[in-house]
């Protein structure tokens, strides 16, 4: 599958990633968020915040707007930096070394197909908001998002889970009308049967295997091309740019029937 090796060649290039602290292992994607190293890393807003006995929202104030709160408070947040050696604006630590499955699933998966970020005290679930440029649109982020926003994401598969992928590649496979063996050895399944045990994949069953997913990923995203000949997600610009140029060495015309716009998922 060279579209695969060649993509996934191209990230390690680029990232180059390293052995996370955790298990010494080393990951091609990395996790959202700081690295958990067990180590200390500078205090945060959140640490102050706890050490005055006050509200992140409070030490924000006092940081920001010191008339909004009262002398005795300010005086503790105060002291609570000083003890902590609290910085603000510091440097930003790196990325987690790889993906926890929370965090994964909850602040990128479930985003993503479902248009909507999950609660997380203070606040409510809420759409994911969507910025206009570049076009076809990513998420805007940071304070006042959704004050920024020109639309939000409608959902593409509410209520799938990461488990749920397994169904949905347990399908295609009997779709493609793989053989058991093989859909066995995919999804990590044992078949104890007597039948079982006198059934092998053979390197032809991988190749059809192969050729008929290859098939289903270049239709899809023929499909996203047809939507819009570029993205602001850099990966999969790379493979839109390609697929044009493959259809141009071919003379072959790219349908432009779905109309790309605010509000509609085209970076998946």
């Amino acid at each position: 599958m060279d579209w695969l090796s060649a993509l996934v060649a191209d990230h390690i290039a680029r990232t180059k990633p390293k052995p996370c602290p955790c298990h010494g292992k080393t990951y091609v994607f990395q996790g959202q968020g700081a690295a958990r190293t067990g180590g200390h890393q500078g205090a945060k807003l959140v640490d102050v915040a706890r050490r005055a006995g006050v509200s992140t929202g409070t030490v924000s104030n006092a940081l920001n707007h010191p008339e909004r709160v009262t002398e005795a408070t300010r005086a503790k947040v105060e002291q609570a930096i000083a003890d902590l050696r609290f910085v603000r604006g510091g440097v930003v630590p790196e990325h987690a070394a790889h993906w926890r499955r929370n965090g994964f699933a909850t602040w990128l998966f479930t985003p993503a197909v479902s248009g909507w970020y999950p609660k997380k005290a203070p606040q409510e679930p809420r759409p994911v908001p969507l910025l206009g440029e570049p076009w076809p649109g990513v998420p805007a982020r940071g304070r006042g998002a959704s004050d920024r926003a020109d639309a939000c994401w409608l959902p593409i598969a509410k209520g799938l889970t990461p488990h749920g992928l397994r169904h949905t590649h347990r399908t295609m496979m009997e779709d493609l009308g793989t053989e058991k063996v093989l859909m066995d050895e995919r999804m990590g399944h044992i078949d104890g049967s007597v039948s079982a045990r006198y059934a092998h994949v053979t390197p032809g069953m991988r190749k059809r295997l192969m050729l008929g997913l290859t098939e289903q990923w270049e239709t899809a995203l023929d499909a996203r091309l047809a939507m819009s000949p570029k993205s602001p997600v850099r990966i999969l610009d790379g493979l839109l740019r390609a697929r044009r140029e493959r259809f141009s060495s071919t003379g072959r015309a790219v349908s432009r029937g779905i109309p790309a716009c605010a509000g509609v998922r085209t970076d998946v």
